[in-house]
Parts: C-alpha cells; sequence; structure tokens
C-alpha cells in the first residue's frame, strides 16, 4: 500500500529543523566547541560547506521518512508527528548516538546538546508534516 506523502511539507519541515539547527548551534556553540575539543579557528579552518550540504541533504531524507512513517502509523497531525518523532528519536536516534559517541570517548556534554537538538529537529519535522497533513486535504 503506497502512502501519498505531501512533499511540500517534508521540504519545508526539512528547513524549518535546518533553521534550528542553525539557532541551537549559534546558542550553544561554545558548549559544544568545548565538548567536540576545539576552537572556533578550528572548525572555521576547515572552511567546507560540505557538512551543510550533507545536513540538508539528511534533513530532507529525515522529514520523508518521518512522513512516511506517521502515514502509516495514520498519525498525520501535529500531535501525531511529535509523538512519532519521539519515538523514532528514542529508538534509533538518541540509542545510536548513544553507542557511537561512547566508543569514539565523546564528552557526556557532546551527546546532549547533539541528542536534544535531534529531538527538537524531529519534533519540528513531524509538527510540520502533521500540521499540513495528507496531499489535497
Amino acid at each position: 500500500m503506497q502512502i501519498p506523502v505531501n512533499y511540500l511539507a517534508v521540504v519545508i519541515a526539512a528547513l524549518a529543523a535546518f533553521g534550528l539547527g542553525a539557532v541551537w548551534y549559534m546558542v550553544l556553540s561554545k558548549p559544544w566547541l568545548r565538548a567536540v575539543g576545539k576552537t572556533e579557528e578550528e572548525v572555521k579552518a576547515r572552511g567546507s560547506a560540505m557538512p551543510f550540504v550533507i545536513t540538508i541533504i539528511a534533513l530532507l531524507l529525515m522529514s520523508w521518512m518521518l512522513a512516511g512513517l506517521m502515514g502509516h502509523l495514520a498519525q498525520i497531525t501535529i500531535r501525531g508527528g511529535v509523538i512519532t518523532a519521539f519515538f523514532v528519536w528514542a529508538g534509533f536516534v538518541i540509542t545510536t548516538m548513544a553507542v557511537n559517541h561512547a566508543f569514539a570517548g565523546a564528552k557526556p556534554m557532546l551527546i546532549l546538546i547533539d541528542g536534544l537538538y535531534w529531538l527538537a529537529a524531529l519534533a519540528v519535522m513531524g509538527a510540520v508534516i502533521g500540521a499540513f497533513g495528507m496531499p489535497g486535504t
């Protein structure tokens, strides 16, 4: 069974999560830099746009998958989107991050900053997708 996806909602949801990330990491830049053990100069010296390109592609894919999951669960509402986002985050995102960060020896603060961003990003995406509803509705 094919679930119709509102592609405009998917794109807007991904862009909203990207904007959230810009604000999130500007506000938390100093603690994030301490958590990754880098200086602002070291990060700026890379000068690559590639992390931003990867981020927007990842957010588009995540938003599309979240919309599909919400459709399969018949939860295409703001509430349904936020709840689905939480379960995706708790079951897949934070668990994977915790394992990877633990093996990398990352500071707990990095897991907290990045993990809470992904919770907020998924919740925003779920809310946007839910607000748009099904295509044609």
